[in-house]
């Protein structure tokens, strides 16, 4: 069997690992050279639309998925064209516009916060004088990791911050005074069965991911698995979709979705049954779904912009670490850091092992 991949990050490289022991050969198409994911499969260096490089990429392939939603959906729509592609373009679509993404929830009765249209400068004005202060005003597309947004608190935040994003589609969210997040990871077969790994809370430094932990939450893992499932099957979803929420009050708010492997699940790699990068390939290649129980306590945190001392960091019992062969550059995941533990001290005390080590460049 094979698989081609659009895009060729670390995700790509985690996916291409997972694919592997299933007798899945994978191959990608990314415009860097230097893609970290070619280290473990055939690379096709062109751009996302370049029209070789889309029918290398389909020639080689059997069946077509893609790591990150910065895709150009058109590309996974003249693809799917003669080759099976999932998710389908309408799901990355959806995922990519954070107001189509708002809409579909709120069409589902997920909620979410007051949010509005903002096309121009006037619009914005009107936008606050409806949803109020403060408020995140977010581009609609293609910004991720805290980019392509900016908090507005007063009335002088507001002229010329049209412009200052870009002069691009945008969206006004009202601000949600959030006790944390959670991000919900589920999977779906071409059959429509679903599965679901443990709610995770993720802490966030400025804007990036820092550390993600599952949590034994059951009331909220039934509201949010019923969420994760509705916009699954109204997309007609195939594979693994993350949904991240803000928790208030005991409730769930939706935030967004990611048509894909997500950075708040790396820990399954070691930390569940069947990770979420096999279960995507499971998916998208018509295999049957993997189990989702997680093993044990454990917990994952991102390598930003510079690596700590690696040998330090092995002598830590439990400890699982991820190089994604990425040069140091400010702001940049270039690994990540699994931490395993029999009961939930020794997990804490590994993972303050672990933060006394880790020197993030943001």
């Amino acid at each position: 069997m094979k698989l081609g991949i659009i895009g060729a990050g670390q995700l790509g490289q985690m996916m291409a690992l997972a694919a592997r022991p299933l007798g899945i050969d994978t191959a990608f198409l990314d415009p860097a050279a230097q893609a970290c994911a070619g280290s473990v499969g055939e690379l096709f260096c062109a751009d996302y639309s370049d029209p070789t490089g889309l029918k290398k990429l389909a020639e080689f392939a059997e069946v077509i998925s893609f790591e990150f939603e910065n895709v150009p959906p058109a590309t996974v729509a003249q693809l799917a064209r003669s080759r099976p592609v999932y998710p389908p373009a309408e799901a990355l679509a959806t995922a990519r516009d954070r107001w189509a993404e708002k809409t579909l929830f709120q069409s589902l009765a997920i909620a979410t916060a007051p949010v509005a249209e903002v096309n121009d400068q006037q619009s914005l004005v009107d936008a606050v004088a409806q949803i109020g202060l403060p408020a995140v005003l977010k581009t609609r597309t293609l910004g991720y990791d805290g980019k392509g947004q900016k908090v507005l608190r007063l009335v002088e935040d507001i002229p010329g911050t049209f412009a200052e994003l870009g002069a691009v589609p945008l969206i006004l969210e009202g601000f949600i005074d959030f006790e944390f997040e959670l991000s919900c990871i589920g999977v779906r077969d071409q059959q429509g069965l679903c599965a679901f790994y443990p709610l995770i809370r993720n802490d966030h430094r400025q804007g990036i991911l820092h550390r993600s932990q599952p949590i034994d939450e059951p009331r909220l893992q039934a509201l949010a698995e019923r969420a994760v499932e509705a916009v699954m099957q109204t997309l007609n979803y195939v594979g693994v979709l993350a949904f991240e929420f803000f928790v208030r009050d005991g409730q769930l708010i939706g935030n967004e979705i990611a048509p894909r492997v997500h950075n708040s699940g790396h820990w399954t790699i070691e930390g569940s049954r069947c990770s979420q990068f096999e279960n995507h390939v499971r998916a998208v290649m018509n295999l049957p779904l993997g189990n989702t129980d997680t093993l044990g306590p454990v917990a994952m945190y991102n390598v930003i912009g510079k690596r700590p001392e690696i040998h330090a960091l092995l002598t830590i019992p439990g400890l699982h670490w991820h190089d994604y062969g990425k040069s140091e550059r400010p702001g940049r995941k270039i690994a990540h850091i699994t931490v395993t533990a029999s009961n939930d001290a020794q997990l804490t005390d590994r993972c303050t092992a672990v933060e006394d080590l880790l020197i993030n460049d943001l």
